[in-house]
């Protein structure tokens, strides 16, 4: 193999990003067979299959490596062409990013409007737990991510935004039925607001105000993955819950929750991760973001 052809490796990412080969098709103005072609040379070319033919598409492991490379390739080119004094016609800059969901319901937006929009710049947000973001980054999904990894993803560079403090929170009537002995035993019997099954949060305060690393919290568990929501439902009475400070504050000082374990918190780091790319955008961006958490998280490094 001595070359990946670009319409091929462009059209791997068409299908990808639209989920299907006919949106992909519209979206370059071919015909779903053209693209279906493309697709089978390029599979051909590299001896791997690239693609699952789900609903949508999904990409293989050999399939992410391509995909990570198209779009490396489309952010340079369009990078070139502009200082080229070529930009009239490539339309918006977009840019992918995985932001976890409290970020984004707190101080992550507001780092957004920070960013210049000449040319204009479109953000596609994908909400993924902090733990798990640098699975879009590998798989070329996003360019750049908000995550608790320290450790850098081949191909990107990490820095450091701060810690979120977070604080064990009820409303005060359920405190009040749920929490009337020791808080270290009752936690683990009274009911929980969990984000989702990717959220260790409730668990690990548990074992860590235990010390019991076999420990968890209920098994009377209420997932709402909205971080609205899920402030919502703890307020509302359905469970105790593990809410950032800067979420909780107003809330305690209006006593509509009270701090179930005062003085014990839960702090995670956040670092922003994104490709090893000279991309102006891409970097007008990153500091946005370092500037807004910067100002956020407070001279104690947390929220």
């Amino acid at each position: 193999m001595d070359e990946l052809p670009v319409d091929q490796v462009r059209t791997l990412l068409a299908v990808i990003d639209e989920g299907t080969f006919d949106a992909a098709a519209a979206a370059l103005h071919v015909t779903p067979s053209a693209v279906s072609q493309r697709v089978k040379a390029l599979e051909q070319r590299t001896g791997r299959v690239l693609l699952m033919r789900t609903k949508p598409v999904q990409a293989t492991e050999s399939g992410e490596v391509l995909v990570r490379f198209a779009r490396q390739l489309v952010r340079l080119e369009r990078d070139a062409r502009a200082e080229l004094g070529m930009a009239e016609g490539l339309g918006p800059v977009r840019l992918p990013i995985a932001v976890n969901a409290d970020s984004l319901a707190t101080w992550f937006l507001p780092a957004l409007t920070g960013v210049p929009q000449d040319p204009p710049v479109c953000f596609e947000l994908h909400r993924e737990d902090e733990a798990h973001a640098t699975e879009l980054l590998r798989d070329g999904r996003v360019m750049a991510a908000v995550t608790s990894q320290p450790v850098p993803v081949a191909g990107c560079t990490v820095r450091r935004l701060g810690l979120v403090r977070y604080l064990a929170v009820a409303s005060p009537e359920f405190a009040a039925r749920h929490l009337r002995d020791a808080v270290e035993r009752d936690l683990r019997k009274a009911p929980v607001v969990v984000f989702d099954r990717l959220d260790l949060l409730q668990d690990e305060f548990v074992r860590v105000l235990t010390g019991d690393a076999a420990a968890r919290a209920s098994a009377v568990r209420h997932y709402v993955p909205t971080s609205e929501g899920f402030c919502d439902a703890a307020t509302a009475g359905l469970g105790w819950a593990m809410l950032p400070m800067v979420q909780a504050g107003p809330l305690l000082e209006a006593g509509e929750l009270v701090v179930i374990a005062p003085g014990r918190s839960l702090e995670i780091p956040l670092y922003w991760q994104q490709w090893k790319l000279d991309s102006p955008a891409l970097s007008l961006v990153a500091e946005a973001v370092a500037r807004a958490a910067a100002q956020a998280l407070g001279q104690d490094g947390s929220f």
